[in-house]
């Protein structure tokens, strides 16, 4: 087998069930296979299950209390979404992982914008509108009981504009009794309404159906892939650790804002800015440069604008204030690119202002709090001054070349032979579990199978990407190693 890493889209990789490798690779990889007792069909549905690249994202939106967070709970299975519907309320997270009929796909919940804060057009349009801007197909909740309100229209005419295909639950239907209430609300134009209870259940395996329908096999976006445009950067981290700043030094000190590109009505979404001889694609910009004057609701804006920014990213540069201490919500940030599978670079704001006892405290700070990116590429910048502006770059190209590094399966069960036979799985209950063998089944970010003997404790498994790492690089991005045991019926003969 070839024990060369290979770049991403390099001629060996060609067969699609192992990630793209060639045709030999792949046979002599499903012969050691079934000799380890494995079955063909169940070790390619493991590397197709782990290989897929990013998921297609529903975005379930619509006005408050029309119980759009008790829906999402009812989509992801789980009481995870905040089913509060006061305005302001923060959210840990926005987007959750789903599962219907096999399809597996994101879902948002633009829960929690405040109606009256700014007016109808401010709250409803400008949150709902980054949603939907990122989604595949969007969920838009009506309370039956209600009927339609001036705030389901301006949603409305939102979804028109954007032209994305859209799911029309009347919520709130708990019996045969509503079920005129959401055939009311064909008036809306936008299709056929779905009654649902999303507080007991009734009808969302309907609905279901047809968001499976609605959502594309694949993402129409294929992030990393040559697609002849610039890379895209996020910059994001909470507010005011000097983002604004920092993009305006960026553009400002080349003097080459190549362009503004229109994503949406209301404001510049992405701008094309040269950094180092390059062009980069920095999404989401009008997200930093306009500042939202949100009081309740703003912590929960940033939040949801933050992952919308990084689903449109391959990297993401995560900002963070270095004169203050490590907060909860720069730990929040950092796991929302590390959970979204993002390149990841992290930069250190105002470092130029720390004197000495505060260097060395934040970097305690560093080693505690950001351990789980302690693989990440660090700089030490000014927003300010421009100091080590020059180091962006850098970091930024080698956090990309981390997330596209491809190994080889003949090299990589190679070094997992010396692995387990120098640190071996520890004995738990008399037996010893043992990772017989493993590939790569994707990249962006890299994404391993191991296939063993028995459970691999979650321990084991982190010391087995800390050794991936040591041996290969993957600077700059995630790992993702799922585990599939062996079936108790013998080795093969």
């Amino acid at each position: 087998m070839n024990d060369q890493i290979q770049p991403e889209g390099s001629p060996e990789h060609e067969h699609g069930a192992l990630g793209g490798v060639g045709a030999d690779e792949y046979a002599a990889f499903m012969e050691l296979a079934a000799e380890e007792g494995f079955d063909v069909e169940d070790v390619e549905g493991a590397i197709e299950e782990a290989g897929h690249g990013p998921l297609p994202v529903l975005a379930v939106v619509g006005r408050p209390n029309v119980g759009k967070s008790t829906l999402v709970n009812r989509i992801i299975g789980r009481r995870e979404a905040v089913v509060e519907d006061k305005p302001g309320v923060t959210r840990d997270r926005v987007t959750y992982e789903a599962e219907w009929a096999g399809r597996r796909f994101k879902v948002v919940d633009t829960g929690g914008w405040e109606q009256d804060v700014l007016g109808i057009d401010a709250s409803v349009a400008a949150q709902a509108e980054y949603a939907i801007e990122t989604a595949d197909a969007v969920v838009f909740v009506v309370d039956s009981t209600v009927g339609v309100t001036d705030t389901d229209e301006a949603v409305v005419r939102l979804l028109r504009k954007a032209k994305k295909p859209v799911v029309l639950c009347a919520n709130k239907v708990d019996g045969p009794s509503g079920e005129a209430d959401a055939t009311a609300l064909w008036s809306l134009g936008i299709g056929e309404p779905h009654p649902v209870s999303s507080l007991h259940g009734r009808g969302t395996g309907d609905m279901l159906d047809a968001v499976i329908e609605a959502l594309p096999d694949a993402p129409p976006q294929t992030f990393g892939t040559a697609i002849g445009g610039p890379r895209r950067i996020a910059l994001i981290g909470r507010p005011n650790v000097g983002k604004s700043s920092l993009l305006n030094k960026v553009a400002n000190e080349d003097r080459v804002v190549v362009n503004e590109l229109a994503g949406t009505t209301r404001d510049p979404v992405d701008e094309l800015i040269e950094l180092g001889g390059v062009t980069w694609k920095f999404v989401d910009t009008a997200g930093i440069r306009k500042r939202v004057h949100l009081q309740q609701g703003a912590d929960y804006y940033a939040s949801l604008r933050t992952a919308a920014a990084v689903e449109k990213a391959e990297v993401a540069v995560i900002l963070i204030d270095s004169s203050e201490t490590i907060s909860v919500q720069d730990q929040r940030i950092v796991t929302s690119a590390v959970e979204a599978g993002r390149a990841i670079v992290v930069a250190f704001n105002k470092w130029d202002t720390l004197d000495e006892e505060r260097r060395y405290y934040l970097e305690r700070e560093i080693e505690t709090e950001l351990a789980q990116i302690a693989w990440a590429p660090r700089v030490n910048v000014s927003a300010r001054t421009g100091r080590h502006m020059e180091k962006l770059v850098p970091a930024i190209e080698t956090a990309l070349a981390g997330w596209e590094t491809r190994v080889p399966t003949g090299r990589l069960n190679a070094f997992l032979g010396e692995l387990v036979a120098a640190h071996p799985h520890p004995i738990r209950g008399g037996k010893q579990p043992r990772i017989l063998f493993g590939t790569q089944a994707g990249t962006k970010p890299p994404r391993f199978v191991l296939f063993a003997s028995g459970f691999i404790e979650h321990g084991y498994r982190r010391f087995v990407e800390r050794r991936l790492r040591e041996e290969f690089g993957f600077e700059g991005t995630p790992i993702h190693i799922s585990v599939r045991v062996r079936e108790k019926r013998g080795r093969k003969k």
